[in-house]
């Protein structure tokens, strides 16, 4: 059936995939992926031949009414993203959007996200929280933290390893160094690390040890 699939990919390891979401990808017509050489790399591991084309940030705008069209002659189009679920801070959300809007039939398939794992392994509430994503880099940065340390439900971010020292340091700033927290990067993969203990001791931890990989922050919310 012509119709746009969202299908969730593995965060590291490539057994981290859906028996169904491997079928819809060999079964559609074409493969949208954020950076084609990372996909083809799980493409080649399943034997998915589908034909593959770019679709990221820089060129969404552009392409939608494209691939909207292409749906609507009978194609059925799968789109992936470089690690995990798309449209959870990547891209996605644009096209799920234009295709509701245009009538064309969307299915989300369930699977890979890295923020679910760090939370359930933090230790910390996760019965309430707010996913923030990635905080802006610059402007509304600060404002945004400070929003935030009223928060009383659970808090989680993405950050890049060379922000993360930043952001403790931020965080601590409006939180209170006391303030309960967990890290969690290169999940699923070889090198799989969770750091528990108070934003001040998260804060030294990566001060003394070389931030490396992509990391989860998990923050208890204000009592």
């Amino acid at each position: 059936m012509s119709r746009l699939h969202i299908v969730p990919t593995p965060i590291g390891n490539l057994k981290d995939i859906t028996l169904r979401a491997i079928e819809v990808l060999k079964e559609a017509d074409l493969i949208l992926a954020e950076d084609t050489r990372k996909t083809k790399i799980l493409l080649n591991h399943y034997s998915i031949t589908t034909p593959l084309r770019s679709h990221h940030k820089f060129n969404e705008h552009r392409e939608v009414k494209r691939i909207c069209d292409e749906i609507n002659s009978g194609k059925s189009v799968a789109l992936v993203s470089d690690a995990g679920t798309p449209a959870i801070s990547d891209p996605g959300f644009l096209l799920v959007r234009t295709c509701i809007e245009n009538d064309i039939d969307v299915e989300t398939l369930p699977g890979a996200t890295a923020f679910i794992p760090a939370l359930v392994n933090s230790g910390i509430p996760s019965d309430r929280f707010i996913f923030e994503g990635f905080l802006p880099q610059k402007k509304g940065r600060q404002k945004k933290i400070s929003r935030l340390a009223d928060e009383e439900r659970t808090i989680v971010f993405y950050e890049s390893p060379y922000r993360i020292v930043k952001m403790l340091t931020q965080l601590i700033d409006y939180m209170g160094p006391d303030r309960q927290g967990a890290i969690a990067r290169e999940l699923s993969k070889i090198h799989e690390e969770i750091i528990r203990g108070t934003l001040q001791e998260l804060l030294n931890h990566f001060t003394e040890n070389n931030p490396k990989g992509e990391f989860v922050i998990v923050i208890e919310g204000k009592k």
